[in-house]
């Protein structure tokens, strides 16, 4: 989704006098629901841009509408232009939605920002339920990020941390110490690894497809006037984001064709081993047609995978940093572990760490990587909570207000990896008030890869340096503030000071 253009405000502002005008003339049609089963309830709307005006204006979007919801309840309705939403912001309610009523609410919705980036939506994310989606996801789950293959790719992860900790050890004793950009640092290896895993070792475009990527991400990721009237193609024409949508569809086509045609014109190696993920899905292909299927698959292992696990790691050293004794007690965990065994950080070991996994667990709940899971669309009206849910409308899950409920949450807004010691509560998506990855038939296929990535980074952070906050900043200083593009990341980047460890 495109983020809302100052011409966009422009030809909304323009439309709000003809919505007064026509006000209550069309105010029926906003009351007159099915009297036994209601719509749910939501704020006020107007005519023809509905609640357009009470989001347009937020940059983050995931708490404007944690903050409506507590108003108007965890069951919410929105009018978005032509588009009728619910917003579901509770457990119990997207356990209705995600789980029991799973099946009808499996597909996606028409939006035309996907539509054009993404070959008329036939990529895993965006592509409506049917036999197409699910050949396309079980060739994801089983082929590409089975368990079995993100543990193949460990030497990969290995080899691209090992650089990182180099490079910053050297940049320390190079200049005598200082800051380092770890914001930077950490999405260019977490960059590094996942076009290894997807190209393996062609990696000539990589810095052309990589801000092709993040335009993308920008692009699906911020509020679309567009998507919001999916039916006026004018209109996305008049405010140039059709221009801009195309563009980059053509741009990212391009540089994955390249990329494509050399593995093909080099064929498998005798001594390739473990194919990358390139070599997999061409193995996969029994016509020329399916190249595009390949190219779509491989815009979304990097659209899932290339900022999220970095923006994990990311968040997590910045609460670690905020809170001084987790810091040293995850240090420690660490620290124990590896000394005993060569002083060598390896990832099969990782599991082992409880304490990092707490520390993962929390930050994945307090700092969500997709705050509001891809929208749904439900196939047959349906009755859930005793609202109705009419066919066609989009249903919109806010999994940050869940993980931050009250309800199921103690002090919610606070760091405490300790609250996951002795629960099962899972990010599985079996435990409907801790669902960042999603749950159901549309749940995030790239789990095993992303948590994966985010441990062996996390654990080579932490056990080969200590870190300083600069300029004598004391914890509580660190800024939090965030920036939304359909992932959560820090506003601004997080400079530390390394201190390169030297075990005993």
């Amino acid at each position: 989704m495109v983020e809302v253009t100052s011409d966009a405000l422009l030809l909304l502002l323009l439309l709000l006098p003809i919505s007064i005008i026509i006000l209550f003339s069309t105010l029926s049609i906003f009351t007159k629901n099915n009297k036994a089963f209601p719509l749910p309830p939501g704020p006020w709307k107007l005519p023809i841009i509905g609640n357009i005006h009470q989001l347009a204006t937020f940059p983050l979007v995931h708490r404007r509408l944690a903050d409506l919801a507590r108003r108007h309840g965890p069951v919410m309705h929105l009018q978005l232009g032509e588009t009728s939403n619910v917003v579901v912001s509770s457990p119990e309610s997207a356990k209705e939605f995600l789980k029991t009523h799973d099946h009808n609410f499996a597909s996606r919705p028409y939006m035309p920002s996907a539509h054009t980036i993404f070959y008329d939506s036939r990529d895993i994310a965006f592509a409506p339920e049917g036999d197409y989606w699910r050949r396309m996801r079980k060739i994801c789950t089983v082929e590409l990020l089975s368990e079995r293959r993100v543990r193949s790719l460990r030497p990969s992860r290995e080899e691209e941390v090992a650089k990182l900790v180099r490079f910053i050890r050297e940049t320390t004793e190079e200049e005598g110490g200082g800051m380092v950009n770890l914001s930077k640092l950490v999405i260019s290896a977490g960059n590094a690894m996942t076009s290894r895993a997807a190209f393996g070792r062609i990696r000539k475009l990589e810095e052309s497809f990589i801000p092709v990527l993040h335009r993308i991400l920008k692009a699906l990721g911020g509020f679309s006037v567009g998507d919001v009237f999916p039916s006026h193609k004018w209109l996305r024409v008049a405010i140039g984001t059709e221009r801009h949508l195309r563009q980059l569809h053509e741009e990212a086509d391009a540089i994955l064709q390249e990329i494509i045609d050399e593995h093909v014109s080099r064929g498998r190696r005798d001594d390739d081993d473990d194919p990358d993920l390139v070599d997999v899905l061409l193995g996969c292909t029994d016509n020329h047609l399916e190249i595009k299927a390949v190219i779509l698959v491989l815009q979304d292992v990097f659209l899932a995978g290339a900022d999220t696990s970095p923006y994990t790691v990311e968040w997590a050293m910045s609460e670690l940093m905020r809170n001084p004794n987790k810091m040293a007690e995850a240090q420690k965990e660490v620290r124990d572990m590896f000394d005993k065994r060569g002083k060598v950080v390896d990832a099969t070991s990782l599991d082992e760490l409880q304490y990092l996994t707490l520390i993962i667990k929390e930050t994945l709940r307090l700092h969500t990587p997709t705050p509001l899971l891809i929208p749904r669309e439900a196939r047959e009206t349906v009755v859930i909570s005793g609202y109705q849910v009419p066919a066609k409308t989009r249903v919109i899950v806010n999994s940050w207000a869940i993980g931050r409920n009250p309800e199921h949450w103690t002090q919610p807004d606070q760091f405490i990896p300790e609250r996951f010691l002795h629960t099962s509560v899972d990010y599985k998506g079996y435990d409907f008030q801790y669902i960042p990855f999603g749950a159901g038939r549309r749940m995030c296929p790239g789990l095993h890869y992303g948590i994966a990535t985010v441990r062996i980074l996390l654990v080579n952070l932490l056990y080969h340096f200590d870190w300083k906050l600069p300029n004598k900043m004391k914890p509580e200083d660190l800024d939090m503030d965030e920036e939304s593009g359909g992932t959560v990341a820090r506003k601004n980047n997080l400079h530390l000071i390394p201190i390169p460890y030297h075990a005993p």
